[in-house]
């Protein structure tokens, strides 16, 4: 049997390690980049300027302060409403 010093077992686990961690962590980015560009426009919600009775994008589990919505494209009016909307 011929012993390569520079191909070890241990090396070998080592790389294979270090190149499973780098695929994991690109994956994951990936995957986050993904969910962040996952916004329906504003006609697919069916948004409108105005509330619905007491559902309003202010009172909404989905509103970002001032003009902003997780789940619509675009600016929304915190007096708006769409079929998305969720009790806070």
């Amino acid at each position: 049997m011929v012993d390569n010093p520079t191909l070890s077992r241990r090396r070998l686990l080592k790389g294979a390690a270090l190149l499973a961690g780098a695929s994991l962590t690109a994956s994951m980015v990936s995957s986050k980049n993904a969910l962040a560009q996952q916004k329906v426009s504003k006609e697919t919600a069916k948004y409108q300027d105005k509330p619905s009775a007491d559902k309003q994008c202010s009172n909404c589990a989905q509103f970002i302060p001032n003009n902003g919505c997780k789940l619509v494209e675009g600016t929304v009016s915190p007096q708006g409403y769409c079929i998305l909307w969720q009790k806070k």
